[in-house]
């Protein structure tokens, strides 16, 4: 059986399937926290960052900031190669916005990455309002000789809910980049929330149908958690009547019902993401992040259901 018609049988394109189409060997990615703030941090656009932000959630212990590049490369490399000794590697910029900086120090950090041994590309962690057309040309040339993806913050379509959670953007500025970054050639990801207050389940729904109609080759989704140390958790704390937190399953009945709306050419490389248990108030399911998954592609086979069953393009929506 060849990779298409292994993909066939499947529910929805995963990341994995596409990581093989890409590369000829196995690659895993490693997290680099390379120092970077955020506009929306230092006053540039806000204050404070995202209502439900706590970096802490998705930086892995061998990730720290006073660690150079190459320094977190090699213990990242030292922690997965024990398993696959010919393995190769992606290095993820993932913590707060990795494209926000000098042109020239940016592009060091790049640089270095990719001249560490068996380090095959990058996956880089933005926001949609920092990606500067300067920075585009070069991704745009280094996309020709390396594997690029530019992944993109979007976390919703709806307006009132970017400004509700203090995003500092606005949908139409995530759709300019996400359609800018495409057209130079380079692999174009999204990162969407579902879930977050006063978003009812049609308006979530409604998320993958104008996602669909967007030149995305990746999209990552995961259920709104709660994080300690968070204006999010203040806002829970006092009013919980404004917020569903979904039980795991009817996360999975959404999850579903959104995969059934989306562009079969996208490649969903999550639906769940998992923050450590020490900082997560709500909701704790208890399960893996592959648990979840192998669950859900249980129900998918239940329901006889697949990704782009119900898809239809999407059309402009008044924000």
């Amino acid at each position: 059986m060849n990779m298409e018609q292994k993909m066939q049988i499947k529910p929805y394109r995963d990341f994995g399937d596409f990581l093989r189409i890409q590369f000829p060997y196995k690659v895993q990615k490693i997290s680099i926290h390379a120092g970077f703030t955020c506009p929306n941090r230092d006053g540039k656009k806000g204050w404070g960052g995202c209502t439900y932000c706590n970096n802490q959630t998705f930086s892995p212990e061998y990730c720290h900031t006073e660690k150079s590049v190459t320094e977190q490369l090699e213990e990242g490399v030292r922690f997965f190669s024990r398993k696959y000794p010919e393995m190769k590697y992606l290095a993820y910029f993932q913590a707060y916005t990795n494209t926000y900086g000098e042109l020239e120090e940016l592009i060091r950090l790049y640089q270095e990455a990719l001249a560490f041994p068996d380090v095959a590309g990058l996956i880089i962690g933005t926001r949609p309002d920092c990606m500067p057309d300067e920075l585009l040309d070069y991704l745009e040339t280094l996309s020709k000789e390396y594997f690029v993806l530019v992944e993109y913050g979007v976390e919703s379509t709806l307006n009132p809910t970017l400004r509700r959670i203090n995003r500092g953007h606005t949908f139409e500025d995530s759709e300019r980049a996400i359609r800018a970054t495409a057209a130079r050639g380079i692999f174009t990801g999204a990162h969407l929330i579902l879930g977050l207050p006063g978003e009812s389940r049609e308006e979530i729904l409604r998320h993958a149908d104008v996602l669909s109609g967007l030149p995305l080759t990746t999209l990552k989704l995961h259920q709104l958690q709660l994080i300690r140390q968070t204006r999010m958790a203040k806002e829970y704390a006092e009013h919980p009547e404004d917020f569903h937190l979904f039980g795991m399953e009817e996360y999975m009945d959404l999850v579903i019902d959104f995969t059934e709306r989306i562009n079969p050419s996208i490649f969903i490389e999550r639906f769940v993401s998992q923050s450590p248990k020490e900082l997560l108030i709500a909701p704790d399911w208890g399960v893996k992040n592959f648990e979840f998954t192998a669950r859900v592609n249980k129900r998918f086979r239940e329901k006889n259901s697949w990704q782009g069953k119900e898809f239809i393009p999407a059309v402009s929506t008044p924000r």
